[in-house]
């Protein structure tokens, strides 16, 4: 649909979304990924629930880059899934993003930012690094569902980031059951520290294990108002 780039983001979105409205999840990504082949990423924190789109990206096509932000506050438990998975599914073309050394030494020189300010932690740690990462990018895909927590309540199938980019969310109306059901039918490997209590796994200082029936996000930032680390949080979209 060549058209859709010369129409306002809005409008683009708005037509996306009527779309693709009732699609399967490999539906929505197989033309996604045709069509802009090497101009959309998938960003990953080979998390939780990570290995279900990461399985169908691999499957649709393998060569897709794949972002993983290493904030180096990861568990070492991620670290080794996230090697676990790339061999497992086969994938071709992940990037390690990590923060730029020289900013982390001048804005957290003992590494304890997080305890002062959660917000600025991410910001350096994961916002900064994954924005320079989707600079040469026009899309980008991620794994969030509905389910997981209030502020993603109303999370659409595609809406845009600050910088105007598309943003793919073909998961948005899997629920915890559909997600259990396709790492059943996939065999898939599940992350280690989701037998130890942590529905949902982020950097080791501000996740924790969430209490039974809890939404899947109450483990991180435990304790305050903060829900969301900052990388998808977006303003109105503007024409591009």
């Amino acid at each position: 649909m060549p058209y859709l780039n010369d129409m306002p983001l809005e409008a683009r979105i708005a037509l996306l979304n009527r779309r693709d409205a009732g699609k399967t999840a490999q539906d929505i990504l197989k033309p996604a990924l045709a069509l802009m082949t090497q101009k959309i990423a998938l960003v990953s924190s080979f998390g939780a629930e990570s290995a279900v789109l990461l399985h169908m990206v691999a499957q649709i096509a393998p060569k897709t880059p794949v972002l993983f932000i290493d904030t180096m506050k990861l568990f070492r438990a991620t670290l080794s899934y996230q090697k676990q998975l790339v061999n497992h599914l086969g994938l071709e073309n992940v990037e390690h993003i990590s923060p730029d050394p020289g900013r982390v030494f001048l804005q957290d020189t003992e590494g304890l930012l997080h305890q002062s300010n959660t917000d600025a932690c991410c910001t350096l740690r994961k916002v900064e690094p994954l924005h320079q990462a989707l600079a040469p990018f026009s899309a980008w895909i991620t794994g969030r569902k509905r389910h997981q927590s209030a502020t993603r309540a109303d999370l659409s199938i595609w809406e845009a980031d600050d910088a105007g980019r598309l943003k793919l969310n073909p998961l948005t109306h899997w629920s915890k059951q559909d997600i259990a059901a396709y790492f059943e039918t996939h065999n898939l490997p599940r992350h280690p520290l989701i037998e130890k209590g942590y529905p949902s796994i982020g950097c080791a200082p501000c996740t924790f294990r969430a209490p039974p029936g809890m939404n899947a996000r109450a483990g991180r930032w435990a304790g305050q108002s903060k829900t969301e680390c900052g990388i998808h949080l977006t303003v109105k979209p503007r024409n591009i």
